[in-house]
């Protein structure tokens, strides 16, 4: 290949290769990590990571950031947990929660009842099924909310169904990281929610909110860079 001039331009610059871009996004997750640049810059260097044409491109996108010490490897994305369903464990047909004027909980290790009816009005309900012990392949969540919110928190893994009612009222489904698998447990959602709200969110066990909106954006960032 030849210049306008006659002279030599060289080979063409060779595109990176599949390892070369997964290597920097990891490199730039543990900049990230050791808080060396924000959520929306690591954002915006990822994007130019995804669609640098010259390998040229990739290493510059952390020339101006602190070399990552030789012990640092890259920052992996969490394991996926492994929710399973034991029919052995003894688990109650129904169970019912009312919170009236006030919250009511249900979190750490437990076993789901088959179907479970929580009231809210104007109070609260939280059921965190992080830690719980499926007893059953699907647990039956039905809900009535008066002018009162329902907090649900189910780690990755889990299978979460809405089929409810929402009158001046909102329902936020979660966002799951990693497809279920098809012998995940499945929690079916249903009942009515009146001027109230039904939150639904995925984290890991002890991640906090803002490690699980990092968790979720980086999975974005990772499905959207796929390469062949």
């Amino acid at each position: 290949m030849t210049n306008r001039d006659g002279t030599d331009a060289g080979p063409p610059a060779r595109s990176p290769s599949p390892g070369e871009r997964q290597a920097m996004v990891e490199r730039l997750s543990a900049h990230f990590a050791r808080d060396a640049i924000s959520a929306t810059e690591l954002e915006r260097r990822l994007d130019i990571a995804y669609a640098a044409r010259t390998p040229g491109e990739l290493v510059a996108l952390e020339r101006d950031l602190p070399p990552l010490q030789r012990e640092t490897r890259p920052v992996a994305p969490a394991p996926r947990p492994s929710t399973s369903v034991d029919p052995s464990r003894p688990a109650q047909k129904s169970d019912l929660i009312v919170s009236v004027w006030g919250t009511t909980e249900r979190k750490g290790s437990w076993v789901p009842p088959r179907t479970l009816t929580a009231v809210s009005v104007m109070g609260g309900t939280d059921l965190d099924f992080r830690q719980a012990a499926f007893a059953t392949v699907e647990v039956s969540v039905r809900l009535f909310a008066l002018m009162g919110g329902v907090h649900i928190v189910v780690p990755p893994g889990v299978r979460v169904e809405w089929g409810g009612l929402a009158l001046m009222g909102g329902v936020t489904m979660p966002e799951p990281s990693t497809p279920p698998a098809r012998d995940a447990p499945v929690i079916r959602i249903s009942g009515l929610v009146c001027m109230g709200g039904v939150d639904i969110v995925e984290r890991l066990p002890g991640e906090s909110a803002r490690d699980a909106r990092k968790r979720l954006r980086m999975a974005r960032k990772a499905r959207r860079g796929q390469l062949p």
